[in-house]
């Protein structure tokens, strides 16, 4: 069993969403916990596509995210809003597949201009599906460094926040035991 589960909705590879996850996921595993990340290019597109609901992997994604202490999940801007294989890759999972989970949502976006996509697109998301999101993280591309995967933050406000939120994601999943 993973303390907490790390979704990706990032197409690309490599991308900052997963530059930033990976990142905030050595941060949470030096506290001390484990932790399983997922990208939805882990999927097939047929499954994505098709909504094969009783996919193995999607399954197997279910039962991981159902056993897991907390969520982190991240997704760069599309269109003020997630991305939509992410949204295929929610779509297939049961209702209340969050529940009672803490949720840290991350989101990636060329300007502060999509700041709210936060607010108004993945905290509805993850309340759908019965999570308890957090307040979250806006990154602005330019703010990760793409080339130096183990330290990509260089801006130590965005630092403070970052270890703010995972403390944050932290206590909650400490909360509930």
């Amino acid at each position: 069993m993973s303390d907490i589960v790390i979704l990706s909705g990032s197409p690309a590879i490599p991308s900052r969403t997963d530059i930033s996850l990976k990142h905030i996921q050595s941060l949470v595993e030096n506290q001390g916990f484990t932790t399983a990340y997922y990208s939805i290019t882990d999927f097939s597109a047929d499954d994505l596509f098709q909504g094969k609901y009783n996919s193995e992997d999607i399954l197997k994604l279910s039962e991981k995210i159902q056993a897991a202490r907390g969520i982190i999940i991240g997704s760069p801007v599309y269109k003020a809003s997630y991305t939509g294989v992410l949204k295929a890759l929610i779509d297939l999972l049961p209702e209340g597949a969050f529940k009672a989970k803490p949720v840290l949502p991350i989101m990636i976006g060329g300007s502060n201009r999509h700041l709210l996509a936060i607010d108004y697109a993945l905290k509805p998301l993850i309340s759908i599906l019965k999570g308890e999101p957090l307040q979250g993280i806006y990154f602005v591309d330019k703010e990760i460094d793409k080339q130096n995967s183990e330290n990509p933050i260089n801006d130590l406000n965005l630092v403070d926040r970052v270890q703010s939120q995972v403390q944050e994601l932290i206590e909650a999943i400490q909360l509930r035991n």
